[in-house]
């Protein structure tokens, strides 16, 4: 009986008081808390991760939109003949200004009455170009102005492909180009319209495609079998739809006279794959055209209604950080003529095929890092319809060319460039008692205002 106070004084002290019991709710409130803010932590991570990659993926976007108006600014530009620096006058609005003259002189003028005579002649070019950029529209207006003096070597020579492409015997001011172009589908897309210069969309090349700053002979300028009009009316659509790949289809009024434009179109198309082999960019261009202007069966003389058609190539590839490498490639129709096509005075000729190569050095390695020097060859080969067309035999001898030259960069305004040409088998050796190569050594002088 003595032990059972100590038994209930034991189990008194034992048992869990009431304050102990809400303390341990507490915690376990707080633990179950804690777990949720955990949750709700994780939860508000993944939430910021969430945003972030829609942020970046926002980003992703607008650069790829940047990129691509980038890229059709780039093009634009490139296509169209370049002036020197443009001047920004307002908002949207540039203006141009280029002068080019050219002294040539040769010891064989083969298209006078005195062959075989040393000459030389000079001829002088003005470019004005204007571009407005209408921002809040997305599409630009351009006016090319154009006026010259001097045919240089151009009337004493008879050749397939003649050796000053600057020439222009105009000296009143003309409208070489007005166009409005238009931006469609975010800028994956333009449109142009208006009297626009084929070559400033087709068959161009990063190495050889400006007579004011690059080679001056024709057939390096353009590939001479492929009958492009002069600038006309046209409209012209060209797309982007991933970054390597440019889309070019172009309708012109095939014979430039702006009249019954629908029964003599000019219609040719271009693709250009933009390649970056080894890290150095590169232009692969293929391109096939169609002339139904009036042509003449070259066997069948009473057939004068007769279309031309032709296909093409046009590469440029950097080869490292100076040398640019570049070729042509042309094929048409060889068995009609265009009347309307003659060497010097009234010969007709007709070409199958063309073909030219070069190289382009920038001055680095010498510390002349504005300079260039560029070498090219080519040949214009006649077709063989042509050959047989008359009574007299003609030789038809594939023409071949050879050009140098080099710029030198005097200043931001200012280039001098010495230019040397050898020509082979002119006009296929069909210039009565003459067949002798002729040399042609000129001097360019490009003012840039």
């Amino acid at each position: 009986m003595r032990c059972l106070p100590l038994l209930l004084l034991s189990a008194a002290l034992c048992a869990p008081s009431p304050l102990y019991a809400d303390e341990a709710a507490v915690m376990d409130r707080l633990k179950a808390l804690e777990q949720k803010i955990d949750v709700l932590e994780k939860k508000l991570s993944d939430q910021e991760k969430c945003m972030k990659d829609q942020e970046s993926c926002i980003a992703d976007q607008q650069k790829k939109i940047s990129e691509y108006e980038a890229k059709f600014k780039d093009m634009d530009q490139q296509l169209h003949r370049q002036t020197g620096p443009e001047t920004l006058v307002t908002d949207g609005l540039r203006i141009g200004v280029g002068a080019t003259m050219v002294v040539q002189g040769t010891d064989n003028t083969n298209a006078t009455e005195e062959k075989k005579n040393s000459k030389a002649d000079a001829s002088f070019s003005e470019d004005i170009t204007i571009l407005k950029e209408f921002e809040g529209l997305n599409s630009q207006a351009f006016i090319h102005l154009e006026a010259g003096q001097g045919a240089g070597l151009t009337n004493d020579l008879s050749l397939y492909s003649n050796v000053d492409y600057d020439a222009n015997d105009e000296e009143n001011v003309t409208v070489s180009e007005i166009w409005y172009e238009q931006g469609l589908f975010s800028d994956k897309a333009l449109l142009t319209f208006g009297k626009l210069d084929p070559t400033a969309y087709f068959d161009n090349n990063e190495a050889a495609n400006d007579e004011t700053t690059q080679f001056l002979s024709d057939i390096f300028r353009n590939n001479p079998a492929i009958e492009f009009p002069d600038n006309t009316l046209a409209i012209r659509a060209a797309a982007i739809p991933v970054d390597w790949l440019e889309l070019n289809y172009g309708v012109f009024d095939g014979d430039s006279d702006w009249d019954d434009i629908g029964d003599n179109l000019f219609n040719v198309g271009q693709v250009t794959f933009k390649t970056g082999f080894f890290g150095l960019p590169g232009n692969y261009r293929f391109f096939g055209w169609s002339n139904k202007s009036r042509h003449t069966k070259w066997l069948d003389p009473a057939k004068e209604k007769e279309g031309a058609y032709g296909f093409g190539l046009s590469f440029d590839q950097k080869a490292n950080d100076i040398i640019t490498l570049f070729a042509r490639y042309g094929w048409q129709n060889p068995k009609v003529f265009n009347p309307d096509i003659t060497a010097s005075g009234d010969l007709n000729y007709s070409l199958k095929h063309s073909w030219s190569a070069g190289l382009q050095i920038e001055g680095k390695p010498w510390n002349r890092e504005n300079d260039v020097f560029a070498l090219a060859v080519g040949q214009a080969i006649p077709s063989k319809d042509y050959k047989s067309a008359f009574d007299t035999p003609l030789e038809c001898k594939s023409e071949g060319h050879l050009e140098a030259y080099y710029r030198f960069h005097i200043n931001d305004h200012l280039s001098v460039s010495p230019d040397l040409q050898y020509i082979w088998n002119p006009f296929g050796k069909d210039i009565a008692d003459d067949t002798e190569g002729i040399f042609v050594y000129g001097l360019r002088t490009q003012v840039d205002f």
